[in-house]
C-alpha cells in the first residue's frame, strides 16, 4: 500500500483548476506534517494556506515550473495549483530546517495524494517577492512553496537511460515521463 502511495506521488505541474482546494483540506494536509517527526522536537516549521483565487495568483507569480522542459512556461490559466502550502521555518526557534522541511513535506505530499491530489515542491521562488505580496515576517525563512490541486497530467516513471540523463520529458502526448535510478545502482556493495 505505501510502495503504491508513493509510487504515484509525482511532482505534478498541471492542474484542473474547474476542481477547487477548501482550507480545511490544506489544514488537514498541514496536521499531517505537525504530527511528522521533528530534529530535537523543535517543531519549528510554521505554514502559509492558501485557496483563494487572488493570493493564489500572488503566489504563482513568484515560482518558475518545470526548469527541465525548456519550452514550457509553466501551466497555463486553467492549469494552474488551486492551492498552496508556503513552508517557512521560524529562526527565533531554529537555525537549520532542512530535515524538518523535508519529512513535513513528503507527508503533506503523500497525504494529498492518498485524498486524490497532486502536489510539486518549488524551490524555484523568488522569496523576496514571495515575502512582500505575503506579507511574510523577517524571522521566517522562506523554504519551500508546495504547489497542490487536482492533477490534470499523466506521469510515468522510466528506468534510466544509458549515460544517466536524469532530466524529466513530455512526450508529443504531453505525457510526462520521469527517468529513475535502478534500485541496483543505488545499493553499495561493500567488499568487506
Amino acid at each position: 500500500m505505501i510502495r503504491n502511495l508513493i509510487s504515484n506521488s509525482r511532482s505534478v505541474r498541471r492542474f484542473n483548476e474547474a476542481v477547487p482546494l477548501e482550507q480545511e483540506t490544506l489544514e488537514q494536509l498541514v496536521d499531517l506534517a505537525r504530527l511528522s517527526p521533528s530534529a530535537r522536537n523543535l517543531q519549528p516549521l510554521r505554514f502559509v494556506l492558501s485557496c483563494r483565487p487572488q493570493t493564489n495568483a500572488k503566489i504563482f507569480s513568484t515560482l518558475t515550473f518545470a526548469a527541465a522542459l525548456k519550452d514550457w512556461d509553466g501551466p497555463l490559466a486553467g492549469e494552474r495549483p488551486t492551492g498552496y502550502i508556503v513552508v517557512l521555518g521560524d529562526t527565533g526557534i531554529a537555525t537549520e530546517f532542512k530535515y524538518d522541511c523535508g519529512i513535513a513535506c513528503q507527508s503533506i505530499m503523500l497525504g494529498a495524494r492518498e485524498r486524490g491530489l497532486g502536489g510539486c515542491m518549488m524551490g524555484s521562488v523568488n522569496r523576496s517577492e514571495l515575502r512582500r505580496v505575503l506579507g511574510i515576517p523577517d524571522h521566517f525563512e522562506i523554504l519551500l512553496v508546495l504547489a497542490l490541486g487536482k492533477p490534470a497530467e499523466k506521469i510515468v516513471i522510466e528506468p534510466m537511460p544509458a549515460g544517466g540523463n536524469v532530466s524529466y520529458w513530455r512526450d508529443e502526448n504531453q505525457v510526462h515521463h520521469v527517468p529513475k535510478r535502478s534500485l541496483e545502482d543505488l545499493i553499495l556493495k561493500p567488499e568487506n
